[in-house]
């Protein structure tokens, strides 16, 4: 019996941080065993910001190392990079066409990030959840793993199948699969070291605000040093009154991989000077395999080139096939 499958993917905007990394490529790591996995870096997405051109296809490749670093087995999953496959960009084209303009405009995300762009926000921010809808249909996807924030992506994704499906499709044969989410209880949201209150980003301005994959220990040192705590001595969980003691504390259990009443246990008497050298080893001991993977993968010449173009090959042979049966129900003619 075939396995369930599961798509992801992550933009190769700024550095990968301890939030990507807690948040969704340690939860591809450890259930892709039970799953057909498609890993994807979605250069397209990066596009609907400003970007550095000259930057792109170096952060593209980067990111695929750091997957490959960070526990993605070629047994279980495939990683590729979205450009490299012209279905994505069709499909979306197509399922832009019968998506109701107000469900793209009441997406919470596109009025955050308008709103920060002002007068120069693009068509592509507007209609990136159409692509990412895209992304996730060609692939007769069965499981999304996505965090909280993602969550309303992945119902804008199959509300287009569904209304796709009962405008050209058969009640007995659906032309698009509605996938299902994935989402991990602990760690799906890594809060910001210097304010936690909000999500661990890429697009903060302050680097002091996360910890990136390829930090080195001097730096993890200088940030936790420098991250946000409070005066009060004994650190406990779920205070709302203290965000950030919260957020450090589930970096460490998730770190160390110990339970929420054992830290509990271990840090209800300490003080921020006892506990910042506890969690700043144990984010240099997290993170050095980690780097000593990603040099070990990027000094192999032409060796990340191969994983990549065997990804498009498998990703093509699945979503090449999904198109053309979009297509077909759409009424286009098909090349023989």
């Amino acid at each position: 019996m075939a396995k369930p499958r599961v798509f992801s993917g992550i933009q190769p905007t700024g550095e990968l941080h301890l939030g990507n990394y807690l948040g969704a490529i340690q939860n591809w790591v450890e259930i892709q065993s039970q799953f057909e996995n498609f890993f994807c870096v979605v250069d397209l997405h990066a596009i609907t910001v400003p970007h550095k051109p000259e930057m792109l296809a170096i952060d593209t490749h980067t990111v695929a190392a750091l997957y490959l670093a960070c526990g993605i087995d070629l047994e279980h999953s495939n990683i590729f990079v979205q450009s490299h496959v012209p279905a994505h960009t069709e499909l979306a084209w197509l399922l832009n066409c019968i998506t109701p303009l107000n469900w793209l405009q009441d997406m919470v995300q596109f009025k955050e990030k308008a709103i920060k762009q002002g007068e120069n926000v693009g068509a592509g921010l507007l209609n990136y959840p159409v692509l990412m809808a895209a992304d996730i249909l060609l692939y007769d996807t069965d499981k999304v793993p996505v965090g909280e924030d993602q969550k309303q992506h992945l119902e804008l994704a199959r509300d287009i199948a569904a209304r796709l499906n009962y405008l050209f499709g058969k009640e007995e044969a659906p032309v698009l699969k509605l996938p299902e989410p994935l989402i991990r209880t602990e760690g799906a949201r890594v809060m910001s070291l210097t304010d936690g209150t909000k999500k661990m980003s890429k697009s903060d301005p302050s680097d002091l605000s996360r910890i990136n994959l390829l930090d080195p220990p001097d730096q993890i040192q200088h940030k936790v040093k420098r991250c946000k705590t409070d005066s009060v001595r004994g650190l406990t969980f779920d205070n709302p009154e203290r965000p950030e003691c919260d957020n450090l504390l589930t970096l460490y259990m998730l770190l160390l991989g110990k339970t929420k009443e054992e830290v509990t246990a271990e840090c209800a008497d300490m003080g921020w000077g006892q506990f910042k050298p506890l969690l700043t080893e144990a984010l240099i001991n997290t993170l050095k395999p980690i780097q000593d993977k990603y040099h070990e993968i990027t000094s192999e010449q032409n060796y990340l080139e191969s994983v990549l173009r065997r990804g498009r090959e498998k990703a093509e042979a699945i979503a090449n096939p999904t198109l053309t049966r979009v297509k077909a129900a759409l009424g286009y003619s098909i090349p023989v």
